[in-house]
């Protein structure tokens, strides 16, 4: 069971960072002007802030597509790179199986195991 987790729904319309640390929810919405520039430094900044431990027990989620091809490879690269670096689960999922950004439908989506590990093909818009 995925408990606690980064989520990165960025796809070039409606942007979203989350984070599930103890039970608690945290999330950081882009607007069109900063989106790509700003991911990393947002991630680094939501970790430091709310002290997170990455460890084995943490897991990446990370939004597949359809979406923005800048926007996309931006996320997928962020999700790697903390994969790679820290040896944590990567997730992705399909952006037509979470519907609206918030917890509920996050832990729907992990529930029905609509997710899948360390499979990455994104869908890009054309």
């Amino acid at each position: 069971m995925i408990k606690d987790f980064l989520i990165l729904n960025f796809i070039g319309k409606e942007n979203h960072i989350g984070l599930r640390i103890n039970s608690n929810f945290y999330v950081h919405e882009f607007n069109k002007k900063n989106g790509n520039d700003q991911l990393v430094s947002s991630v680094i900044n939501m970790i430091k802030k709310y002290k997170v431990n990455i460890n084995n027990d943490f897991s990446v989620l990370v939004n597949s597509g359809p979406g923005s091809f800048s926007s996309l490879r931006a996320s997928l690269s962020v999700a790697k790179g903390i994969k790679i670096s820290n040896k944590i689960n990567l997730f992705c999922y399909k952006n037509s199986d979470l519907g609206q950004f918030n917890l509920v439908n996050i832990e729907l989506l992990i529930k029905k195991n609509l997710i899948q590990k360390n499979l990455i093909k994104p869908l890009y818009l054309s």
